[in-house]
């Protein structure tokens, strides 16, 4: 079905929000500003770093606009003068004020990653995982002054790998939630399609911290199983044993903990077992402090860690 073509200002920043603009710009819309948050320095010269969104709009000559405040004066008057049909958001990272909500006359479409009401906020594909969720998926909704209450065009399940880590399930959500984007604007050209307020129950998901990462060996394995692949990439798990250790991958088994206490080594040889309050952790992949990541099996031969000790 080919839709009509509109003025878009596309406001996003991270890889995820990527896919939404190419499914845009081939829908042939006409692009007229992309929003980004500024450049931040990164790495260890800390040089300043263009976003993945940024990079994919000067590809493709579209104007890119970086305030540091949306809510300045400038910024929103230069928007205005852009005179969008409706504004596009996918992962800015900001809350948008009234002045810019209420601009174009198409409304301002977000793309959210979870089934709202649920996981309203910063990181609902992340808290997902770690809360053990089965499905999650993308909506599309407008937006109102709110933290994603807006109400909703349309939603789209996708169920959640036993395996899947939260980087592996963005991914598959981004594309997905491009097309569901891309999809729900050409509706709204066309007219006759409405949103729906949202339901309630709503739960929230908010903005990781470093300290989130700890992990608590005082809970049923399949629970850190989840939380290993929830905090995956950002801000990764870690427990301590000589310093701090980041656990980046493993599984939860059938293990006798013979009766001992959380967090104690159960066996180390190709992996390293790991007793829970309910069940074993099995490491199969883990990060010594200052460190390259290495597979457990290297971890054991190279740093001696014996059955019956500890991590906390």
């Amino acid at each position: 079905m080919t839709h009509k073509a509109a003025k878009i200002v596309f406001m996003g920043t991270p890889a995820f929000a990527v896919p939404s603009l190419e499914a845009l710009i081939k829908a042939g819309h006409d692009i007229a500003a992309a929003v980004t948050q500024p450049d931040k320095p990164s790495g260890r010269g800390q040089v300043s770093q263009s976003c993945p969104v940024k990079e994919l709009a000067l590809k493709n000559g579209i104007p890119v606009m970086q305030p540091a405040k949306v809510r300045e004066g400038g910024f929103i008057e230069d928007l205005r003068a852009l005179k969008p049909d409706l504004i596009a958001v996918v992962a800015y990272g900001k809350i948008l004020p009234a002045a810019i909500l209420s601009m174009p006359p198409k409304g301002c479409i977000n793309l959210h990653a979870s089934l709202l009401p649920k996981y309203r906020g910063a990181a609902p594909i992340n808290w997902a995982i770690i809360n053990g969720e089965k499905e999650t998926g993308a909506c599309s909704m407008l937006m109102d002054e709110g933290m994603d209450t807006g109400p909703v065009y349309f939603c789209e399940r996708t169920p959640i790998n036993p395996e899947e880590t939260a980087e592996e399930l963005s991914k598959r959500l981004s594309f997905l939630g491009a097309g569901l984007l891309a999809r729900t604007i050409g509706l709204i050209l066309e007219g006759g399609v409405s949103p729906v307020p949202q339901e309630e129950g709503a739960t929230y998901a908010p903005i990781l911290k470093k300290e989130n990462g700890r992990i608590n060996w005082a809970v049923d394995a399949r629970k850190i199983a989840d939380h290993v692949r929830g905090f995956y990439p950002w801000p990764g798990s870690f427990t301590s044993w000589k310093g701090l250790l980041k656990v980046h991958k493993g599984r939860a088994i059938e293990y006798d903990t013979q009766g001992a206490e959380p967090g104690t080594v159960l066996e180390a040889k190709d992996t390293v077992k790991v007793a829970c309050a309910a069940g074993t952790y099995e490491i199969t992949e883990l990060q010594p402090e200052n460190k390259k990541r290495m597979a457990a099996a290297d971890f054991v031969k190279g740093y001696r860690i014996e059955k019956g000790e500890r991590f906390v």
